[in-house]
């Protein structure tokens, strides 16, 4: 009897240090391993359940024990990981895993605007570095009771947006893309800004609207861009129409046209700023930070008149509609010798 009791003891016993030392390996042991032997990034997305997590995390052979893995996770009572871009490191342990996942402990994403003119080119951008939709976000863009909430409209929303390089999450959702741009837009539009959009008569929005024509004039020569903000200035004042080439590539579709004709001046659109007097009812672009200072900074002048000098990207300036007509012809000129037609 005594050695029944002997041999059951060491039994268990035995199964003890067996059993402890599985529930060792499989807590602290790596389990996890990457490609790269260094890290990789995994995304779960919204509403991802355990069983899906598992197959993500299988079929990126990220996982070499799947069970070890389940069994972890129920004794830590972890059964809803958190969505968001991880990074995975190779050797990572069960319990490194869950903890990361669980306490949603992501990876940053570095957000920014560049070159983006239409509304379907931010929905796009955005879709493609967040788990936010295009689609949906291109509709809400183009909501006007969503939008009321920003103070702005379906025409003017792309103001809304400031050129900048944001740390984000990659789970950012729609709503919350829009939200946290509404709180860059409040904080670029600060009391000095404010005041001298007051100064010059223009909202907010109509400073943006402008300053995206204003780059759109002047790509390449910065300093040339509060000279352009005010002749447009001096145009609004004096009640003239803009005609400003870009606001009619808009219109048209195609900034890529090198020569605008006269038939295209007959456009029946808002943008066309050659048949409609004002400044367009929203942005062409969404103007870098330098553009809408160049408006709220301009350059005062009595210019009037602007024409592209053919060849160096710069432009000629004048407020004599004789001169103007003479730097017209020889731009017309060198592009028929460029055998530029359209």
């Amino acid at each position: 009897m005594k050695k029944t009791i002997r041999i059951f003891l060491i039994v268990a016993i035995l199964f003890g240090i067996g059993g402890g030392y599985y529930f060792w390996k499989i807590y602290y042991r790596p389990n996890i391993h990457t490609k790269s032997q260094h890290s990789e990034f995994i995304y779960i997305s919204t509403g991802t359940t355990m069983p899906e997590l598992i197959m993500q995390l299988q079929a990126m052979k990220l996982i070499e024990d799947t069970s070890s893995f389940n069994i972890i996770a129920n004794l830590k009572n972890f059964s809803i990981p958190k969505a968001g871009k991880y990074r995975i490191k190779d050797k990572m342990t069960n319990r490194d895993l869950i903890n990361m996942l669980r306490s949603g402990n992501q990876e940053p994403i570095q957000f920014s605007f560049n070159n983006i003119r239409t509304k379907a080119q931010l929905a796009s951008r955005v879709g493609g570095k967040f788990e936010a939709d295009s689609a949906q976000f291109l509709m809400l863009l183009n909501n006007s009771e969503f939008l009321a909430k920003y103070g702005l409209t379906t025409e003017n929303i792309m103001s809304l947006f400031i050129p900048n390089t944001y740390t984000m999450f990659w789970n950012t959702s729609e709503e919350q893309f829009f939200d946290r741009m509404k709180i860059e837009y409040n904080t670029f539009w600060n009391g000095k800004r404010k005041a001298k959009a007051k100064e010059i008569q223009l909202t907010q929005s109509e400073v943006t609207i402008l300053a995206s024509i204003v780059e759109e004039e002047q790509q390449r020569f910065v300093d040339e861009r509060p000279t352009i903000a005010g002749l447009y200035i001096n145009r609004i004042r004096k009640g003239m129409k803009l005609e400003a080439d870009p606001t009619l590539k808009f219109a048209i579709g195609n900034f890529k046209i090198a020569r605008l004709l006269n038939v295209d001046k007959q456009i029946k659109s808002p943008y066309n700023t050659y048949l409609y007097a004002g400044l367009p009812p929203g942005p062409i672009r969404i103007p870098e930070i330098a553009s809408i200072d160049a408006v709220l900074n301009y350059k005062k002048s009595n210019y009037i008149f602007m024409c592209g000098n053919f060849g160096t990207g710069r432009n000629n300036f004048t407020s004599d509609y004789n001169e103007h007509l003479r730097n017209a012809r020889a731009y017309q000129n060198a592009l028929d010798k460029a055998s530029i037609k359209r």
